[in-house]
């Protein structure tokens, strides 16, 4: 986001800093209302002592990176993220939405940063507490601040509470999970959830070569419910494998009708790959879809690979026997586990959006981008780069030897009618 890029940033994060996040909030509280969250992490000094404090500060960007990814996906409205101090995050939005709502997204943040992070000594896990607010009429910035605070100090009394509203109410997914967890089984029995294709594009020449499919869900009452908190819903509920299985079997069924030379990206998830049969289940899916086998490229992050990464070797080797290609997704951010390359078999690296912001204007930053792309070469991989925004930056993964592109400079996610529309 523009205010990002302008303001005055944390070194560890890049994040906004503290200063510039109150004078943000304190411009947005002044034309109306104000959604935010304060995001912190009570056990922080213990990690520090049990890790060191370079695998800490690791930690800290890390959840920079999950929470930047998370708001940018679930979040249609302004928002801005800002490391306050410490282990304490800042999201603030300009969302006009209900507290429901606004405590699903909350859910959703807690469980992306609750995921293991991987460090040299093994993985680590973060326990996040969330204080909620809808400010209130008049309010300030620093009123917004201390009230956040004070609910955080709250819920570190609390041991078995971590996402509370201030003034003391619990969230309202604690109260209404019975009932979210009904509604997600009857939007997947009904076919409600919505698939939405992110256009790839060739380099060079951008040409069309495919699409990454994502899900969204437009419940009745709380509106817009995008990928991120989709999932969370689900894994509280224990339907992540069913939500999975729906939108691959939705996806390729839509995508089967395309040209042959267009692939679909299908993401994969922790459940995915924790499955003994998860090989099984998704070669029926494409088979009854009608799609070749030779057109699905699986995406896999590094999250979905922490729980058991024989098991998923054996299952995306068995994949990739049947044709199916396979990306390391969200390569360069946090922790970058290089024994996935040696283990998995990979046909591309698909870049985190992170490790192309800089590349038109930093010579740091493209002299990373250029020992991935070497790296990748040696390896025999492609190189697909994520979160293009600007003509300078496709142009600059293009002299670097990417093999393709993805970002809001060719489109944004769409849906079906609208993809076709492309070939």
């Amino acid at each position: 986001m523009d205010v990002l890029a302008l303001a005055e940033r944390d070194a560890l994060t890049g994040l906004m800093g503290p200063d510039a996040a109150r004078q943000q909030l304190g411009r947005w509280l002044d034309e109306g209302p104000v959604h935010a969250l304060l995001l912190a992490f009570p056990r922080l000094d213990a990690i520090n002592l049990a890790w060191g404090a370079s695998a800490g500060d690791g930690a800290l960007a890390e959840v920079a990176t999950r929470l930047t990814h998370y708001a940018g996906s679930e979040i249609d409205a302004a928002w801005f993220a800002a490391r306050i101090g410490g282990g304490s995050f800042l999201l603030a939005s300009r969302e006009a939405c209900s507290r429901e709502r606004w405590a699903i997204i909350a859910e959703g943040l807690a469980e992306a940063v609750a995921r293991p992070i991987g460090a040299q000594a093994g993985d680590m896990r973060l326990s996040p507490r969330l204080a909620l607010l809808r400010a209130a009429p008049g309010e300030d910035a620093e009123s917004v601040l201390d009230r956040l605070g004070q609910a955080q100090s709250a819920l570190g009394q609390k041991s078995s509470q971590r996402i509370g509203w201030v003034g003391g109410k619990v969230s309202g997914v604690g109260r209404s999970a019975a009932r979210l967890d009904a509604d997600l089984l009857q939007a997947i029995d009904r076919d409600e959830i919505e698939i939405l294709f992110q256009p790839q594009y060739a380099l060079p020449g951008d040409a069309l070569i495919g699409a990454e499919a994502l899900a969204r869900w437009q419940h009745p009452k709380l509106g817009l419910i995008g990928a991120g908190a989709l999932f969370a819903i689900a894994e509280r509920a224990d339907h992540v494998a069913q939500l999975s299985h729906h939108i691959a079997a939705k996806a390729c069924k839509l995508a089967a009708s395309w040209p042959d030379h267009l692939h679909l990206s299908i993401n994969v998830t922790a459940a995915d790959l924790a499955a003994d049969n998860y090989a099984e289940v998704l070669s029926g899916i494409v088979a009854r879809s009608g799609m070749a086998a030779d057109r699905i490229v699986l995406e896999v992050t590094e999250q979905a690979l922490v729980w058991d990464i024989a098991l998923a070797r054996r299952s995306l080797t068995t994949l990739v026997g049947q044709g199916m290609g396979v990306a390391l997704d969200d390569f360069g951010a946090g922790f970058c586990n290089f024994r996935y390359l040696k283990l998995l078999p990979l046909q591309k690296l698909k870049l985190d959006r992170t490790m192309v912001e800089g590349i038109a204007e930093d010579s740091r930053d493209l002299a990373v981008l250029r020992g991935i792309v070497a790296m990748a070469r040696a390896l025999d991989l492609g190189v697909l780069a994520e979160g293009i925004e600007n003509e300078a930056q496709r142009a600059a993964v293009e002299a670097e030897g990417c093999s393709a592109w993805q970002g809001f400079l060719g489109a944004k996610p769409m849906g079906a009618g609208a993809f076709a529309e492309l070939f």
